[in-house]
This record gives structure tokens, C-alpha cells and sequence, in this order.
């Protein structure tokens, strides 16, 4: 019996869904990007507190430079705002393909995931962007430099800077997920230890200036962030362990039934 024209059927039917949710998605970033376009000039006034504070201002060297922080920063504004229903469209695209219990488990993962990249901006910009900061007009100052800070560069290094660790905090669901599915185990975890604490030094490299001590004080929340999700990870395995071993008891229990009633 031939499946082809079921599968080809079956396809354009996930490939329509697909398209679907996209221009769902993209009508809803647009909105929400209208929507923030009134309260820019007021996000961008406090994002240039820290610069006020140090007696700095910002100067706009391109002729489009204001309009297109304008512009980004709506659309930055936009696709956090919007985040949560992405997240779903996601969800709600992979969902028939789940068992039901799964789909539950998965749907809880959205407020959690949008929690901690919120936890991990706020973390960025109030703890570390003042302390970059600080570290670099400082640094200006002994060299005898003085700062003329272009806007664009400014807002380019503030989202360099914030954006990545709205990401990296989504480690701890990340891992709890990858553990459930039995992708990564707590031991495996522990086992490669020295390699992650290792790349994270890396990443913490690559966003912060050079120097030893901002460079360290980055490190060691992403260190802890590992020691997190290690601790989440077993914390999960011991519930998968756990079904496991009661999809066993009842699968003996039914083949006992079976026997019995033969």
C-alpha cells in the first residue's frame, strides 16, 4: 500500500501550520513594536542615566543614527514584550507530536524561560553595565582620554552586554528540559565540570573589557549559574528515575494480568 500521497498530504499540512504561526508571530511583534514607539524617548532617558550620573552625554555621529536607535530600540522593546506568545507559537507547533503529560510539562516552561531572561538583563545592566562602566571612564581618566561616547555605540554596547546574559540564564531550564528527555544526566554534568567552567570563562571573555577583575566577576555568576542547574539536573533525574521505575512496576503488573487471565 502506497503511504506517499498520506506523507506529501501530511507535510503541506505542518508546512501551512508553520506558515501560519510565522506571519502570526510577525503580526504580533509589529504590534507590539508600534505599541512601544510612544515610550522610546522615555526608556532611552533612563538608559542614559549612568551616563549623567558620570557627567557624560552622548553624541549622534551619522546623520541616521537617531532615528535608528529609535527604531531598534522599539523593535528590541517589541520582541521581549512579545517573547511569551512566540514561546507558545513554538510550543503549540511541536505540541501534537507530545504526549500529554510532556505537553503540560513543556507549556509550564514558558513563564520560567521568560522569568529568567528578564532576571538575566536585570542582573547585566544593573550589576555589571555600572561596573563596565565604571572601569572603563576610570581607565579613560588615567590615560588622560577624553570621552566623546557616540550614541550608537553606546546602545550597541549596552545590548552586547545585556542581551547574551538574558540568554545564558536560561541555563538552569535548558538543562532540567535536556534532562527529562535523558539528553544529559547530573553525572555527566559533574564529569565535565572543568570544560564548562572553561567555555564560561570564555563567554564571560568575549563580553566584558579586558580586564582581570570585571572579567572575574562575570566568571563567577556564571560559574554559580552551572552550580544551579547542576543542582536542577539531579533534581530531575531522580523524578525520571522515578517514572521509570513506575512504567516498570506497571508494565509487570499488566503482563502478570495477562498471564493470569490465560
Amino acid at each position: 500500500m502506497n503511504h506517499q500521497p498520506d506523507q506529501e498530504r501530511e507535510l503541506t499540512d505542518h508546512l501551512t501550520e508553520l506558515r501560519r504561526r510565522l506571519m502570526l508571530s510577525a503580526f504580533v511583534v509589529f504590534a507590539f513594536f508600534l505599541m512601544a514607539l510612544p515610550s522610546v524617548k522615555y526608556v532611552l532617558a533612563y538608559l542614559q542615566e549612568d551616563l549623567v550620573e558620570r557627567g557624560l552625554e552622548l553624541n549622534a555621529f551619522g546623520v541616521a543614527d537617531p532615528l535608528m536607535i529609535y527604531l531598534n530600540l522599539a523593535l528590541i522593546i517589541g520582541l521581549i514584550a512579545a517573547s511569551p506568545f512566540l514561546l507558545y507559537q513554538v510550543w503549540a507547533f511541536v505540541a501534537p507530536g507530545l504526549h500529554p503529560n510532556e505537553r503540560k510539562g513543556t507549556l509550564a516552561y514558558i513563564p520560567i524561560i521568560f522569568g529568567l531572561f528578564l532576571i538575566g538583563l536585570a542582573f547585566a545592566y544593573y550589576w555589571l553595565f555600572p561596573l563596565v562602566l565604571d572601569i572603563s571612564t576610570d581607565l579613560g581618566q588615567d590615560l588622560g582620554l577624553e570621552q566623546i561616547i557616540g550614541a550608537n555605540n553606546y546602545f550597541t554596547f549596552l545590548l552586547q552586554l545585556t542581551i547574551p546574559f538574558g540568554l545564558l540564564f536560561q541555563l538552569p531550564v535548558v538543562t532540567m528540559f535536556l534532562t527529562r528527555i535523558g539528553v544529559v544526566t547530573p553525572y555527566f554534568l559533574s564529569k565535565i565540570r572543568k570544560y564548562a567552567y572553561f567555555a564560561l570563562f570564555v563567554v564571560a571573555a568575549f563580553i566584558t573589557p579586558p580586564d582581570l577583575t570585571s572579567h572575574l566577576m562575570v566568571s563567577l555568576p556564571l560559574f554559580f549559574l552551572y552550580e544551579i542547574s547542576l543542582s536542577i539536573s539531579r533534581v530531575a533525574y531522580k523524578g525520571v528515575l522515578r517514572r521509570e521505575k513506575e512504567a516498570m512496576v506497571q508494565e509487570q503488573m499488566d503482563l502478570m494480568k495477562q498471564m493470569n487471565e490465560k
